[in-house]
């Protein structure tokens, strides 16, 4: 039984030290995410497509030109009977020709249709670069979260390890008493109920720590099985205060900022829409080319066509029935609701902050108390292991110490991690995120 124990603790004296592992940190975390993660990447695609369809070529602001040509053969026999009778006939008349025309077509007006449209486009893509600050903060927020995570369960595992040690030496203590007839049988089965017990507890936050990891490595985009350690040391920025926040928020906040471009974008559709007003004005010019090569039988034996056309064209809809001005009238609600969809995002923003601040405050103050906590059974457990060792409390008592220590310190953790977390939703919600270094 001694050697059992002895093997149990060489193995976890063995798995604490471990092999030497790459140190990942937040930092390292979110470089990696911005270039890796496949949202973000998925994010940047559109953008780009969002940037192709504002530019110039996309815009008709660029005329059309088109070009076509073609050639022909003809083979024909003819019977021609007149009024008087006499017949006339055609054997294989023989014809060759080809034509070839470019043509040139640009919009000179259209109601200005085309110059909001293209302003249009521009807007969208700067919507798209918004939406895709919002997924990389929102990806990040993740990569923060899960790195936390690890973090938090890093140190949990680290915690239980230290309470393991403590069992083990518990055990032998137990044993080597049982021994020299100084306790009963019983005293060391209670010790072993309680080694096995924290082996139980230590293997499954190993397993949690391991599928974190996993986790994380699937955010920052590669093999989820590559092992890595985390940093454990974390500090908070600063002092947050509720109006400096909201200030910063309604200039940096991402779904401000897209509320704002939805209220730019549908005074775009307003006016696209009333330029069908207007008549449209387009200038058209072509240069076309025909030939043709006849046999004898025909009365011409070439014939040969070129020349240069241009014109322009006025087209007015004096009335269409109604469907610009229902066009019209839709736009303009459009555009209503995208100031109300402000107007709602505004005051949920200022209720968010309130909540998140407060939420920050509370877990700082819980942070605050759960570290004396640790103190005050730090304390404890090391008076009663020296008690213990001088059989002045039972192990009852001393397990009881050992399990408020325990529980202290992963109280602490949570409570450290909790507080880290909600300065992130707090550094999100005032479009701070991507500004801050952790």
């Amino acid at each position: 039984m001694k050697n059992k124990y002895k093997i149990l603790a060489l193995l976890l004296l063995f798995s604490s030290i471990g092999f030497a592992q790459n140190t990942l940190t937040n930092n390292d975390a979110a470089s990696l995410a911005l270039e890796q993660n496949y949202g973000i990447k998925l994010a940047k695609n559109f953008v780009e497509i969002a940037k192709n369809n504002a530019s110039v070529y996309n815009s008709g602001y660029l005329p059309r030109i088109s070009a076509s040509a073609g050639a022909g053969y003809s083979n024909d026999s003819s019977e021609n009977t007149s009024q008087d009778g006499s017949v006339s006939e055609k054997n294989n008349a023989e014809s060759k020709s080809m034509n070839a025309s470019i043509g040139l077509s640009y919009t000179l007006f259209d109601g200005q249709g085309r110059s909001y449209n293209y302003k249009k486009l521009k807007e969208n893509y700067n919507l798209s670069e918004l939406e895709a600050q919002a997924v990389i903060e929102n990806s990040l927020l993740q990569v923060f979260s899960m790195y936390y995570e690890v973090a938090r369960l890093t140190e949990n595992t680290n915690i239980l390890n230290e309470s393991l040690i403590v069992s083990n030496n518990r055990l032998k203590r137990a044993e080597y008493s049982f021994e020299y007839g100084q306790n009963t049988k019983l005293q060391v089965l209670n010790a072993e109920v309680d080694v096995n017990n924290d082996s139980i507890r230590l293997l499954n936050s190993e397993r949690l720590l391991t599928n974190a990891k996993r986790n994380l490595n699937l955010l920052i985009g590669r093999d989820v099985n590559i092992d890595f350690e985390v940093e454990t040391n974390i500090s908070f920025n600063s002092i947050y205060e509720y109006n400096t926040l909201l200030s910063l928020a309604k200039e940096r906040n991402i779904e401000i900022q897209k509320a704002q471009k939805n209220i730019e974008l549908s005074d775009f559709d307003i006016k696209i829409n009333k330029s069908n007003y207007l008549p449209s004005l387009s200038f058209n010019s072509s240069y076309g080319f025909n030939k043709s090569d006849n046999d004898a039988s025909f009365t011409y034996a070439e014939q040969l066509s070129k020349g240069l056309n241009a014109g322009l064209s006025l087209n007015w809809d004096i009335f269409d029935g109604g469907s610009t001005k229902t066009r019209v009238q839709n736009a303009r609600i459009n555009a209503e609701n995208s100031k109300i969809q402000q107007e709602q995002i505004s005051l949920e923003l200022e209720r968010d902050i309130a909540n998140a601040l407060e939420t920050y405050n509370n877990a700082i103050f819980i942070l605050n108390s759960e570290t004396k906590n640790v103190e005050t059974n730090q304390r404890n457990f090391e008076r009663t292991e020296e008690q213990f060792k001088l059989a002045q409390v039972n192990s009852i008592e001393f397990r009881q110490a050992q399990i408020n220590l325990l529980n202290a310190k992963s109280s602490l953790s949570t409570a450290k991690y909790a507080a880290k977390n909600a300065e992130l939703s707090l550094l999100q919600l005032s479009g701070n995120l991507l500004n801050i270094e952790f």
